[in-house]
């Protein structure tokens, strides 16, 4: 049947033939979209129905919405630029992931991905490199955490509705705060290690902000200006430090290895939603924790501003801000990591993780 016939009267037929022309192009554009609705990918993308909101009487342009929507998928696929941090534990170098995925050295120009190097002023500066003109870094070195000299490394405990919700925990009013080591910081992909004796080790995936400029008394309006990026965290957590032993929860969350950061650090600009990201996060394979960020009980800037106002923000300075539902401690029974799991973890735009469970060793 030919199209004409299934168009609203008074349709004209150059205005057949463009739907029909843009049509035939989006579907040659849906393997891409399908790419982006997964956790690897850059950031979450919408299939062309929801983006074109197409209804066959709606007034609209369909070749100028075709534009729109390719430059929609071109942005939210891989091959943006992503900040790295990369080489042995102690000694790593800045880096970034090109639009090809190769890594470059970004040495020349900053000295670590750390302090006054993650400002406005510094981002946009990397940003506008030509990143063909950086060394590339041979062979497939370590990466480690995503972000350098790391001061304030604060927590939010139950930030999420269901995540409460399985622990049975009211919803909190204000925000639940807490420390964790900056000791404890480790690269994405490390060894995590059991404390010596701990029987209840836990997982939890967490959407964490890094600080890029000093930050106090911030409104919520205002308050992403400070922020330099997002990056994954796996919170580790004892539970029975953390829930047994009394006093703050700190206890059971700065053990060593218990802050794996990265794989990357990603600007706030490279991230189309970051109140709409899905997670997940597996154990041997198996899916344990699935959430999306839609669901924090207190938002990116409302944590922003409301921890500076208690204290001081510093650039580099990281929040982790908390962990959907799945988590070992709220299974029936319990369920906590032994040495030989592994565990793998990831957020839509800003990569995976993957650890080793290891036991103690001095």
């Amino acid at each position: 049947m030919p199209i004409f016939r299934l168009l609203p009267h008074g349709c004209s037929a150059a205005r057949a033939f463009r739907i029909k022309y843009c049509g035939l192009l989006l579907i040659l554009l849906l393997p891409l979209a399908s790419y982006a609705q997964t956790p690897d990918a850059a950031g979450p993308l919408l299939t062309p129905e929801q983006f074109l909101g197409y209804k066959l009487g709606a007034q609209f342009t369909p070749h100028a919405e075709l534009l729109r929507y390719v430059a929609h998928v071109t942005a939210h696929t891989p091959g943006r630029m992503k900040l790295v941090r990369y080489g042995k534990f102690g000694k790593e170098k800045p880096g970034l992931i090109d639009g090809e995925g190769k890594l470059r050295d970004l040495s020349g120009v900053i000295d670590d991905l750390a302090g006054a190097a993650l400002s406005p002023k510094s981002l946009k500066k990397i940003a506008q490199l030509k990143t063909k003109n950086l060394p590339l870094v041979k062979g497939k070195p370590r990466i480690g955490a995503s972000v350098g000299k790391v001061g304030n490394f604060i927590a939010v405990g139950l930030n999420y509705a269901d995540h409460a919700a399985e622990t049975g925990a009211a919803v909190p009013k204000e925000p639940i705060l807490f420390n964790k080591a900056p000791s404890c910081i480790v690269g994405p992909n490390d060894p995590v290690m059991i404390p010596k004796g701990s029987v209840k080790t836990d997982w939890e995936v967490e959407l964490a902000i890094v600080i890029g400029s000093r930050c106090s008394y911030v409104s919520e309006a205002d308050a992403l200006n400070y922020v330099a990026g997002l990056t994954i965290c796996h919170d580790v957590s004892e539970r029975e430090y953390q829930i047994e032993r009394g006093g703050q929860w700190m206890k059971g969350k700065g053990c060593p290895t218990f802050g794996p950061l990265g794989p990357w650090l990603v600007t706030l600009d490279e991230i189309a939603d970051m109140q709409n990201l899905d997670m997940f996060l597996d154990v041997n394979g198996e899916r344990m924790q699935r959430g999306n960020t839609k669901t924090m009980i207190f938002s990116v800037k409302t944590l922003v501003s409301y921890i500076s106002q208690f204290l001081i923000l510093e650039p580099g300075d990281v929040i982790t801000t908390g962990t959907p539902p799945g988590v070992g401690m709220g299974m029936k029974p319990p369920r906590f990591l032994q040495a030989g799991d592994t565990v793998s973890l990831g957020i839509t735009g800003l990569g995976r993780q993957a650890q080793e469970i290891i036991a103690y060793k001095a």
